[in-house]
């Protein structure tokens, strides 16, 4: 969705204040600012307490996508996932974008639903009767983080869950398979997110450096600039 670039943010307030207001305590609305520092993007949030997350918060890992480009079309309606507490919510994020085609905010709604399907499995017991829905919990797609370290541990899990075996027996190609997976999520548009990976998989910048090259000459990732790692030039791990 593009938006002029002289849009007023008192229009985006307006837009956070009906949504607050229609759908209520259960329901958490957010609003990032996509052009800050990904540390911080959360400008605007209402009913913080059902992700835990506040004003100068980070987004989410489903946004470090889109502004990478992985995702052309970030907008997503309708899906499923899981708090850190165990809250289940149904959400929609939509991406704004300004007259340059450059992703500027993203309005995303959060939905508490973990009560109502404790109803709804108390109805399906009581009466007895199942019409075959398929009632397995979210596969926790987005996740929902304070800073930007515990997003990139959460990555960095994911990626080691993906290759399948520990860190210590993985090979060095499947070291480079790893950052090729955390390259396509936008890991490391995060400052300083190349030199915690370094330091998990036992390997120097140069190392890194090399890795990253070789998945992007080979056409797996994304194609652009070397994340900014802000990495010091003589660091090691």
């Amino acid at each position: 969705m593009s938006i002029d670039g002289k849009l007023d943010n008192r229009v985006l307030t307006q837009i956070v204040n009906l949504l607050e207001q229609q759908f209520g305590s259960n329901c958490e609305v957010v609003l990032h600012d996509l052009s800050r520092p990904y540390d911080s993007t959360i400008v605007d949030i209402r009913n913080g307490h059902i992700t835990g997350r506040r004003v100068g918060d980070c987004g989410s890992n489903l946004g470090l996508e889109v502004i990478r480009g992985t995702v052309k079309d970030g907008d997503k309606f309708n899906y499923f996932t899981t708090t850190k507490d165990g809250k289940i919510l149904r959400s929609s994020s939509i991406y704004l974008r300004d007259d340059e085609n450059n992703v500027r905010y993203s309005l995303c709604v959060n939905v508490d639903i973990t009560e109502s399907i404790k109803f709804e499995s108390f109805l399906h017991n009581q009466n007895r009767f199942h019409l075959g829905i398929d009632q397995s919990p979210p596969n926790g797609e987005e996740v929902f983080v304070n800073n930007v370290h515990e997003l990139v541990q959460s990555m960095l899990d994911r990626g080691i869950a993906f290759i399948g075996k520990p860190v210590e027996e993985m090979s060095k190609e499947e070291k480079t398979r790893l950052i090729e997976f955390l390259d396509r999520k936008g890991v490391f548009l995060i400052t300083k997110s190349g030199e915690k990976i370094c330091d998990a998989l036992g390997i120097t910048k140069y190392t890194f450096y090399q890795m990253l090259e070789t998945v992007r000459k080979n056409g797996n990732g994304i194609t652009g600039e070397p994340p900014d790692t802000d990495m010091d030039e003589t660091s090691t791990a």
